[in-house]
């Protein structure tokens, strides 16, 4: 019995002791915090100016995938016309971003694009 309380004390850790993981779990954090939490960080960031900018008649998408302008900016709280006489009260957190209905690229040169990159407003009708 005492043979094996004295071999199990006299091994020792192939990480170095005690602290021994300790510069390894650093290095997984440090890469976790450049890789993840920072660039989320940057990404929150620039959505809250953008949102504190609202101002009317901008287009915005709602994060339940509605599409209207903006009527009115009253604190937290945006009230954004869907149709005409139509009006939702939506949080401001909840605005997704700016709409573009179709980037002005595809716009302007439509016809270097393929088929299947062509957006559905811009494809001709199938002839008959």
């Amino acid at each position: 019995m005492f043979a094996l309380l004295a071999q199990a004390a006299g091994s020792s850790s192939p990480f170095g002791g005690q602290f021994g993981m300790l510069p390894l779990v650093l290095i997984f954090f440090a890469i976790f915090y450049f890789m993840i939490i920072r660039p989320q960080q940057k990404t929150q960031k620039d959505h809250k100016a953008w949102g504190d900018q609202l101002k009317k008649g901008d287009e915005v998408v709602t994060g339940g995938g509605i599409i209207g302008k903006v009527a009115l900016v009253a604190g937290d709280v945006v009230t954004v016309e869907i149709a005409n006489n139509v009006k939702v009260r939506v949080l401001k957190a909840q605005i997704t971003g700016p709409f573009g209905a179709v980037p002005a690229a595809v716009v302007d040169k439509p016809d270097k694009l393929e088929k299947s990159d062509k957006p559905a407003a811009l494809e001709e009708p199938a002839k008959k």
